[in-house]
């Protein structure tokens, strides 16, 4: 049988297009007509972590400077980007979004931390040094152009810099001269260099009552819209966006970067901190002086200029709470637009759960469906991976679940985004492309040769190559409600269909019965796959497909069309009914098929443990399957049969595991033993930390149900200051598990600059916080290398009241022991940020204190215990 590997040029004449003339050097025109976004694929670069092209403007001899650390400007710029436009194109995308170039706070004493990023706003209407010049953005915005492609800028209306702050104890909102103070004195100054926005000292009268900004301090409560508008985020001034004069002087900035830099898009940060009905201002205003931002493009000639907004709003499974939130930044409830669109977070989330994690995959069938539900306008919502406020998806997802999940924004509705460095396989989220950059690794990364460089050309090719994929409108066809497994859908535009099939576990799976939609259609071609999969697929009569899904498979089919073929005609195989609620180990299960060949039995079609069975000679049969492994789920298991001779499926039965959860263990840990192991470490200074001691253990208690490990920690404080989707924040946990009899391990704890207690050797490692829940194993692991990722890992539910996590580990995560008895396990704390929280010997804001940077990083820890 002819199969189609990873490596099959599809699309030819497309890819071949993307990549003849790579060396051409095409100006174009600074304005150019809109194009149809739906049709396009961002390439989304940090410019100081890009390229360098002129080391020049590196060093503007603050101190900014330094690409060894994290914390500082590393020396991208304009015309660096420039340079590689063709790297970007030959990779498939059609339109460049860049961080904010406009002039920033290079460098903020109380967070001890840099401005390369462009979020701290000094002067809206000015390029920043270290990036070029006015003609440097030209320069970019014509190159684009002239290869047919788009600029996409980030832009901010929340917040300018850190230049003010609030004595929150002080604070007065009827006063706000009160607890009022100036932050230490940067390069630029104790005020923005801009007018209005120099106009920040509450102390003078005169600027308190012009108001330009919002006196007050750091949001305490994200659930309180007044703080969340009004109050200020991370210690940003607050703009007060309410302001006339303000307003004005918003428009009149971002309007002269359409006019003057050719800019065909605008990306706005922090959207969720802003009121909505701002951006009908912003938008659309009137003025005659300073109209809208829509109206100043399309006095351009951009009639579709694109305006999509930032709300980091990750819905819980089967929720939907924060999908309306971000819709109601696109209209109001009596449906005026506000914001073209907004960035498609929620499937973000659920993209990260159902690929790195192994949640099940009807929570994609959710998010899909909610998505074409809630929102009016999907296809124009950029969707993404990883971006530079996450963690980069290969931090705690495998690159071939990585590669799923490419696939997958690829063919669903909105415009795919591709974070810079995720084709070359970043796992550093702030990483540096060019040699001289942070976290470069010694190297310059435009290699075009790179596995995930090449895969993503092709998905690219695959995407323009049918409107299906850009204008098409998905339906879900199949879906696994316990765990991984298969998942599958069809885009459909006008007449044409695409099934897109997902195997999201590391085994085969069945894919059963999958009904096409097209009755009709009996031939199915093979467009793309990640793994090696047939070139043609046969349906049955009635158009249903079964076939074995191989692990992480992502395929892309079409309907082939031509000459009619006779349709397969599958064997029955029949399960009888089982019963409704299984409470033991094992199931019984009978049935009967059309003939006697062997056939498989698989739990949820997992053929990895399925059971063979030799039917009788009338055809019946009967077998016993181990459901040990199986955890309790909200919806039911499934067993089916598969037949690998005549490629039939049964249809599956469901049934209901009831586990009743027995206490192995408990633990009281001392209070107020935060301090390290030799008691001499601190909390960053900022007061979000310190009195609330998030690092604080004061209990662990171990379950079990069946095979499946429940471990229950309770910390002395949780808090939510930062709105993390995981539920808490300003602390990581990071715990160790030993298998009994089992070889390797490693004593190191990575990232960390320790070793595991009483000679422990880890087997497998969860490090959660408020925005990740990675599972590893131990293989790879070194000081710096957590380890590998695996999946499916450990479920995580934080309840703040309690101040507890729970963490639910499936035996499939445990490599299915043949006991839990003599597990090892070991609890730490301490904080991450893209890494674990810096430790230095001073500490500052966001920095631990009492010891040098390589010290061991562990606020409080466990002993080792071992599970009776």
């Amino acid at each position: 049988m002819k199969r189609v590997s990873l490596r099959t040029k599809i699309v030819a004449l497309v890819l071949s297009a993307n990549l003849s003339n790579v060396n051409a050097q095409t100006s174009g025109e600074l304005h150019v007509p809109s194009p149809d976004w739906r049709e396009q694929i961002i390439y989304f670069v940090m410019l100081d972590r890009f390229n360098d092209g002129d080391t020049s403007n590196n060093n503007q001899g603050v101190g900014e400077y330094d690409p060894g650390r994290n914390s500082h400007y590393s020396g991208g710029d304009l015309p660096g980007l420039t340079n590689k436009v063709n790297y970007i194109k030959n990779l498939g995308a059609t339109a460049v979004w860049i961080t904010p170039p406009v002039a920033n706070q290079w460098w903020s004493p109380t967070a001890r931390y840099g401005g390369y990023h462009g979020y701290w706003a000094e002067n809206l209407m000015a390029v920043d040094s270290h990036y070029g010049q006015l003609s440097d953005m030209q320069n970019l915005s014509r190159r684009l152009h002239g290869e047919g492609m788009y600029l996409v800028q980030d832009i901010v209306v929340n917040h300018m810099g850190n230049f003010f702050a609030y004595d929150p104890k002080q604070w007065n909102a009827q006063n706000p001269a009160l607890g009022y103070r100036r932050e230490p004195a940067t390069a630029q100054g104790q005020t923005p260099s801009q007018a209005p926005f120099n106009r920040n000292d509450a102390r003078d009268p005169d600027q308190a009552r012009d108001a330009i900004y919002h006196w007050t301090p750091d949001i305490r409560d994200f659930t309180d819209p007044a703080q969340e508008h009004d109050w200020q985020m991370a210690g940003l001034d607050d703009i007060n966006t309410e302001n006339p004069q303000v307003r004005e002087a918003l428009r009149r900035s971002y309007g002269h970067w359409i006019r003057e830099a050719g800019v065909d898009a605008f990306r706005v940060d922090t959207a969720f901190y802003v009121p909505p009905e701002y951006f009908r201002d912003f938008l659309h205003a009137d003025d005659p002086v300073q109209p809208g931002i829509l109206r100043v493009a399309e006095a351009t000639g951009r009639n579709n200029f694109h305006v999509f907004g930032e709300g980091f709003g990750i819905d819980k499974p089967f929720e939907e709470t924060q999908s309306r939130k971000i819709e109601s930044f696109v209209r109001t409830a009596h449906g005026q637009p506000l914001m073209p669109a907004m960035i498609n977070f929620p499937l973000y989330g659920t993209g990260i759960d159902i690929f790195a994690k192994g949640h099940p995959t009807r929570e994609m069938r959710h998010r899909i469906e909610t998505m074409m539900r809630v929102h009016e306008s999907p296809h124009l919502m950029p969707s993404f991976v990883d971006n530079h406020d996450v963690d980069r998806f290969l931090a705690n997802g495998s690159a071939s679940a990585l590669q799923q999940n490419l696939l997958l924004i690829m063919t669903l509705p909105g415009i795919p985004v591709i974070y810079y460095g995720t084709e070359q396989g970043f796992t550093e989220q702030r990483g540096a492309m060019f040699k001289a950059g942070f976290g470069s690794g010694g190297k310059d990364r435009f290699d075009e040769s790179a596995l995930l460089y090449r895969t993503l050309q092709t998905m690219t090719a695959l995407r323009k190559s049918n409107p299906v994929f850009t204008h098409g409108n998905p339906t879900v066809l199949k879906d696994n409600a316990t765990g991984a497994g298969v998942f599958a859908y069809r885009m459909r535009h006008g007449d044409a269909d695409a099934l897109v099939l997902f195997n999201t576990a590391d085994s085969p799976h069945v894919l059963d019965n999958l009904d096409t939609g097209r009755p009709n259609a009996h031939r199915w071609r093979t467009a793309f796959s990640l793994t090696s999969f047939p070139a043609m697929l046969s349906a049955d009569a009635n158009g249903r497909v079964s076939i074995v899904l191989p692990p992480r498979a992502g395929i892309v089919l079409l309907p082939e069309t031509g000459a009619s073929v006779t349709a397969k005609q599958p064997a029955t195989l029949q399960i009888d009914a089982l019963p409704a609620t299984v409470y033991g180990d094992s199931l019984d299960v009978r049935g009967r098929n059309s003939n006697t060949e062997p056939f498989r039995l698989a739990l949820n079609g997992d053929l990895a443990e399925a059971v063979t069975v030799i039917p009788s000679a009338d055809g019946r049969w009967q077998a016993k399957l181990p459901i040990a492994a199986l955890a309790e789920s909200r919806e039911p298991h499934q067993v089916l049969a598969w037949q690998d001779s005549t490629a039939s499926a049964s249809a599956p039965h469901s049934f209901i595991v009831q586990r009743n959860w027995q206490a192995l263990l408990e633990r009281t840990d001392p209070r107020g033993d935060d301090h390290g192991r030799r008691g001499n470490l601190r909390y960053p200074s900022d007061t979000s930390w310190g009195e609330h001691h998030q690092g604080d253990i004061e209990n662990v208690s171990v379950q079990r149900a069946g095979s499946t490990l429940r471990i229950v920690l309770r910390l002395r404080g949780m808090t939510q200051f930062w709105n993390p989707p995981n539920g808490f924040d300003h602390v990581a946990v990071t715990v160790f598990l030993q298998i009994p009899g089992r070889d390797g391990g490693s004593a190191l704890m990575p990232q960390q600059n320790g070793h595991l207690p009483d000679g422990m050797r880890w087997h497998y490692r969860l490090r959660t916080h408020g925005w990740s829940n990675a599972w590893f194993g131990a293989e790879g692991a070194t000081v710096d290398n957590e380890g590998t990722v695996l999946s499916p890992g450990a479920q995580m539910v934080a309840d703040a009241q309690a101040r507890t996590l729970s963490f639910t580990i499936p035996a499939k995560a445990l490599g299915n022991p043949a006991s839990l008895s003599g597990i090892k396990l070991y609890l730490n704390t301490w904080d991450y940020d893209g890494g674990y929280r810096a430790l230095s010997p001073e500490g500052s804001g966001m920095v631990f204190g009492g010891d040098r940077a390589d010290g061991i990083k562990v606020l409080d820890e466990t002993e080792v215990m071992v599970l009776p």
